[in-house]
């Protein structure tokens, strides 16, 4: 499955974020280093800042532009140099009215015309039906063949679906699904879920970005999807360097001044840290105990943590490992010791307090 990253362009369209031209070539060839197929680097004719940044740019990674369906957008995307012009066009019935006041008809026949300009100007054309999730699955098919693109992309704008709703539409549609791509909001939480089903269901594309920012409540994180696809019970093959996954990550969101919540799934400071005493006491031993992988296997670390929340099993192992008969005696005497810290202590440093302890 092919993975397009929009982090530079879903991430500058909520309110008050702008990205330089060297954050954005920064990240970029960071995400081109862990394997995304597809870099969406902004909206051309919104400004210099994405030309700029293609001069700058050598990826293996396509580098697109997203583009509305008329002439002066296309135009501003090929001026950019970009090598994909991402065109994108209302397509339920509920936004053709509102956004564009225009019959299907209409909408269908201009962006076949822009996408035949964006051809005739070298690039190859992706084409995103905005509000796709709502509208009726032969609207979408019809569309499609009109238009002659690379990759189709089935957006849920809103962020209204859920896992069944994306394959029963994705089911319905007659266009080889090996062509389709999806788009998702977290706004209902699911965005990781909606991408895993829409890749089970065989979408050949979809698209994702790092710590899933993104506009209102963000878009399907990169790291969540690669991780579930690599460990989940129905893997779903991608190209990427899983291991660079959390690191590179974590330098994109640095680059670009995000901030991380503590409890971010993948990549927060506290999610691979475990400081329960049935939990320390166990994975001591099996680490797998209390996670789902070896965070490891996507470049994180995992961190056992000691101190006044410790309880006596895990002060026994610790014992243990300090080649210490694990006596109740010198179980409390760790365990008072642990709590008299007032801060937390790795597995080292634990193991050389239990190798200390005087009983």
């Amino acid at each position: 499955m092919k993975l397009l990253d929009l982090t530079l362009r879903e991430g500058e369209q909520r309110p008050g974020v702008e990205y330089t031209v060297d954050q954005k070539v920064e990240a970029a060839r960071e995400l081109d280093r862990l394997g995304a197929d597809f870099l969406q680097v902004g909206f051309p004719v919104a400004g210099e800042r994405t030309r700029k940044v293609c001069d700058r740019l050598d990826t293996d990674a396509d580098v697109t532009g997203l583009a509305r369906a008329i002439p002066s957008d296309v135009a501003a995307a090929l001026d950019a140099g970009v090598d994909v012009v991402d065109l994108f066009a209302p397509t339920s019935d509920e936004q053709l009215d509102a956004v564009l006041g225009s019959s299907r008809g209409a909408m269908v026949e201009s962006v076949a015309d822009a996408a035949e300009i964006a051809r005739e100007g070298g690039a190859d054309v992706h084409l995103t039906a905005m509000d796709g999730f709502r509208t009726d699955p032969d609207h979408l098919d019809d569309l499609f063949a009109a238009v002659d693109a690379d990759w189709y992309t089935v957006a849920d704008t809103v962020g209204s679906r859920t896992p069944a709703g994306v394959q029963q539409l994705l089911g319905e549609l007659d266009t080889d699904l090996g062509d389709v791509g999806v788009h998702f909001h977290e706004d209902l939480g699911v965005a990781t879920a909606n991408a895993l089903a829409a890749g089970r269901a065989g979408a050949g594309k979809v698209d994702v970005s790092v710590g899933g920012i993104g506009e209102r409540a963000g878009n399907t994180p990169i790291e969540e999807f690669v991780a579930a696809a690599e460990v989940g019970a129905e893997p779903i093959e991608l190209a990427v360097d899983e291991t660079s996954l959390l690191p590179i990550a974590r330098r994109v969101l640095a680059t670009l001044d995000e901030d991380v919540p503590l409890t971010k799934p993948l990549l927060g400071e506290g999610v691979f840290s475990h400081e329960s005493g049935l939990h320390t006491a166990a994975m001591l031993d099996e680490p797998s105990t209390f996670e789902p992988f070896d965070p490891a296997r996507f470049g994180g670390e995992r961190r056992l943590l000691f101190g006044a929340s410790t309880g006596a099993g895990a002060a026994r192992k610790l014992l243990e490992r300090a080649g210490r008969e694990p006596s109740d005696a010198r179980v409390e005497a760790l365990l008072t010791e642990l709590a008299d810290l007032g801060e937390e202590i790795g597995v080292d440093a634990a193991v050389e307090m239990a190798e200390d302890v005087e009983v």
